[in-house]
């Protein structure tokens, strides 16, 4: 199920900084290429931190007002993370002005695991590493929510080839795929309820599903069974172990 990684949805060209990398330079990157935020990197291409729009603004934002109270300024100064918005208001390069320590995902991970890091940290966009956590890619909200363009034959194919046939070992006509606007609809009769849940759960992991209405039925209903007792062998048995 190559569609519900990171790696095929994530760009391979990144933007990137050193940390010496002028202030200046880091605004025009911005700018010309039209992006909210890009990666520091150091020699080896690991990623040292993030650098957004808004610790570019840390310097407009910590200037004191001339016709604010002085003690009300002490007060503000303070406050958590004033000092390190003050020291971002005088950066020079991209390593003092970057939003550390970074937050980052791999190409393996899912997309489902990438959108709720993005959500929980309120990043807009996250770098892509390999397994030795060099850059290789970065990864926006936009390109998440692209696996939802793909075509309904498409899909319908995926379920077919990678639920019916490989996991569950089963004629590909044994179950009835139909998908419309990414909701896929099964249906047909199983042997197992287990093969009937295996067959849910796995579409349900595909990119692009938007939701799965189950109409599967089936002959024996195992779910009392523990996986070892008698009644529960087929060719779904080490995948329903698992779970």
């Amino acid at each position: 199920m190559k569609h519900n990684k990171v790696g095929p949805v994530m760009a391979t060209e990144v933007i990137r900084v050193e940390y010496g990398t002028p202030f200046k330079e880091v605004v025009r990157l911005l700018a010309d290429h039209r992006i909210s935020g890009l990666p520091v990197i150091d020699e080896e291409e690991k990623v040292l931190g993030v650098i957004s729009e808004t610790d570019l603004m840390a310097r407009q934002a910590v200037t004191p007002d001339p016709f604010e109270p002085t003690r009300r300024r002490r007060l503000a100064d303070l406050r958590r993370g004033a000092r390190r918005q003050a020291a971002k208001a005088q950066a020079r390069t991209a390593g003092q002005l970057m939003t550390r320590p970074p937050v980052t995902v791999h190409a393996d991970d899912t997309i489902v695991e990438a959108a709720r890091t993005m959500a929980q940290r309120r990043v807009e966009r996250l770098p892509v590493l390999d397994e030795e956590d060099r850059l290789i890619g970065i990864v926006t909200r936009r390109d998440l929510l692209q696996v939802f363009l793909r075509p309904d034959t498409e899909i319908r194919q995926e379920v077919i080839d990678d639920v019916v046939t490989r996991a569950l070992w089963l004629p590909p006509r044994t179950v009835d795929v139909s998908v419309v606007e990414g909701v896929v609809t099964l249906a047909g009769d199983m042997e197992r309820k287990s093969e009937t849940e295996i067959a849910v759960s796995m579409t349900r992991q595909i990119g692009g599903v938007v939701a799965v209405v189950d109409k599967l039925t089936y002959r024996l209903d195992d779910s009392h069974l523990r996986p070892g007792e008698p009644g529960l062998h087929g060719a779904a048995d080490d995948w329903l172990r698992t779970i």
